[in-house]
């Protein structure tokens, strides 16, 4: 059966701390020696992007040169799921080609029929439902700040979206206490919700979900925020503009958190909408690192799941 990486809720916590262990340890090897174990060699990575972007291209191209294999980038006018050709057909041609595909999507539905039909592993580059390689960077951050993070809080801020949605999923299975704080209608999907409250029965630890960013965030070891308006939302931006301020993660919010708590944010980042310079420039911020660890958490993604290591 072919293992694929489409969402941290596949995950069993084992799986997730062993990709988070993996990672540590890449990027203490290439720290530490320069350059990592070709663990990749000869291997192929094909990369559809819908949507562009800075971090998951260069963090995936990189991460397979560092391990010895090569990627190939497929911009949206070449491939058209769906349009100039169907999923399922991109998914059957692109197999005989690579030996993994990463595809960066709008509608997770175009994700889970090219896994349906290929033959190689696919890996959720991003998509409208969650953003499973941009949590194994956040958490890997997170470890390498707190340690264990068994029992740590983590609040997100914001928009209930596909950051936010990986968040939680990613939180209650590592054992953390996740609060998020949204302006109405903006909340996560009832179904997300629902998963990450059983998670979190399992591991037991506490999801508290509400309209109030301080309540979030008190006593917070980590605070987190995302733009107020992802792509292919443009339209909704002003009105977006109107209702985000309050949960604009600034001086005053930190003021309500642990005094050591670190803040991360997925980029690209609005400045002086959902962050401020002061925090995004200042101490607590992770903004950076968590930018770096795409490139080891990909490293980690990509030999587990080619079982390389």
């Amino acid at each position: 059966m072919v293992k694929h990486f489409l969402s941290l809720a596949a995950l069993s916590e084992k799986e997730l701390r062993q990709i988070l262990d993996l990672a540590a340890a890449l990027k203490a090897e290439q720290k530490e020696k320069g350059e990592n174990r070709p663990l990749l060699k000869g291997k192929v990575l094909g990369m559809i992007f819908q949507k562009p972007s800075l971090r998951t291209r260069v963090s995936f191209d990189v991460a397979m040169l560092q391990l010895g294999g090569h990627a190939l980038y497929l911009s949206p006018n070449e491939i058209q799921l769906g349009k100039r050709e169907s999923v399922a057909d991109v998914a059957r041609v692109i197999s005989r080609y690579v030996d993994v595909v990463m595809a960066r999507v709008f509608g997770h539905e175009d994700l889970l029929e090219l896994a349906r039909y290929a033959t190689v592993p696919v890996i959720n580059g991003l998509s409208d439902y969650n953003h499973p390689c941009q949590g194994i960077a956040d958490f890997l951050t997170m470890m390498e700040n707190k340690g264990e993070l068994r029992g740590k809080k983590l609040a997100f801020v914001g928009d209930g979206n596909n950051v936010a949605t990986t968040l939680l999923y990613g939180a209650t299975k590592l054992g953390m206490h996740f609060a998020i704080a949204t302006p109405r209608g903006y909340e996560l999907h009832p179904a997300v919700l629902e998963m990450g409250y059983h998670f979190a029965a399992h591991s037991g630890t506490t999801v508290t979900v509400t309209h109030d960013p301080v309540e979030a965030v008190r006593d917070a070891d980590v605070i987190y925020t995302d733009t107020w308006t992802s792509m292919g939302q443009e339209a909704e931006a002003e009105k977006r503009r109107a209702l985000f301020p309050p949960y604009q993660v600034n001086g005053r919010l930190l003021a309500h958190a642990k005094d050591d708590v670190i803040v991360m944010h997925c980029l690209p980042a609005h400045r002086g909408e959902e962050i401020t310079d002061e925090v995004a420039d200042g101490p607590h911020s992770r903004l950076f690192d968590q930018a770096e660890n795409r490139l080891h958490g990909q490293k980690a993604v990509l030999a587990w799941l080619l079982d390389a290591v």
